[in-house]
C-alpha cells in the first residue's frame, strides 16, 4: 500500500523535524550542501506519458518545487536547492551537468517516471555511473537511502541499483549524482499516485529526508 502526504507527515514530524536546527543565519545557509535536482524532460519532450494523458515531464517538476517549498517551510533552506528547469523549457543535457559543474553541487539528482510495454512493471529504480570508487560509494548509498525511504514510508516498491550510462550522470562532476525512476506511469496504481499532488509532496519530502539523511545534518 502506497501513503499520501497526510497519511505520513505527522509520523515523519515525529522522527525528523524535532533534529533540524532553526538558528542559521544567512551566513552559515552559504556554507550549507548545494543539491542540484533536475526534473526529466520538458516542452517539446513530454517524457513517459499516463492513459490520462499526464506528461512525466509535468509530474517530475512538480515534485521538484514541492522540494523546494518544503526545504522551505520545514527546514528553513537547510539544503540550498537548484533546479536544472523552473518552466516547461527542454534544457540540453549538457547544461544541466554544467549548472552542477558551475555551482560546484555536492549533489545531483535527476527525477523521471518510467514507462514499459509490460502494464505489471512497478517501483523505483536507482541509476550510477561510477567515475571513481568514492563517488561510485556515495552515489549508491545515496540512491539506496532514497529507495529505502520511498519503499518504508510510502510503500513503494524498489527494483534495485542499477548502472545507467546516461550524459547526465557521464559528464557530472558532483559528489554524488543518481538518476531516480519514481515509478511506471505504464501501470496503473503507479499512474495514480504519482499524478496525485499530496503524493508529489510526500514522495518531495521522503526525498528531502533522505538527502538530509546521507548528508549526515
Amino acid at each position: 500500500m502506497m501513503y499520501t502526504l497526510n497519511q505520513m507527515l505527522f509520523a515523519l514530524f515525529c522522527l525528523f523535524f524535532f533534529n533540524i536546527s532553526f538558528t542559521q543565519n544567512e551566513k552559515d545557509q552559504e556554507k550549507n550542501p548545494i543539491i542540484v535536482i533536475d526534473p526529466g524532460h520538458g516542452g517539446k519532450d513530454p517524457g513517459a506519458m499516463t492513459a490520462q494523458g499526464i506528461k512525466e515531464k509535468d509530474i517530475v517538476l512538480a515534485i521538484a518545487f514541492k522540494m523546494i517549498v518544503l526545504n522551505d517551510t520545514l527546514f528553513e533552506n537547510s539544503l540550498r536547492l537548484f533546479l536544472t528547469r523552473y518552466t516547461d523549457t527542454l534544457i540540453a543535457l549538457r547544461d544541466r551537468t554544467l549548472l552542477a559543474k558551475t555551482l560546484k553541487a555536492d549533489i545531483f539528482i535527476s527525477i523521471h517516471c518510467n514507462q514499459a510495454i509490460n502494464t505489471t512493471a512497478a517501483g523505483t529504480d536507482v541509476f550510477i555511473y561510477p567515475k571513481s570508487e568514492a563517488q561510485a560509494s556515495a552515489s549508491t548509498y545515496l540512491g539506496l537511502t532514497i529507495q529505502k525511504g520511498l519503499a518504508d514510508i510510502l510503500g513503494v516498491k524498489k527494483r534495485g541499483l542499477k548502472y545507467g550510462n546516461f550524459q547526465v550522470l557521464r559528464d557530472n562532476d558532483s559528489n554524488a549524482s543518481i538518476l531516480l525512476e519514481l515509478g511506471f506511469l505504464s501501470q496503473s496504481d503507479e499512474a495514480i499516485y504519482l499524478s496525485n499532488e499530496e503524493s508529489q509532496s510526500a514522495i518531495a519530502l521522503v526525498i528531502l529526508q533522505s538527502i538530509i539523511k546521507f548528508l549526515g545534518l
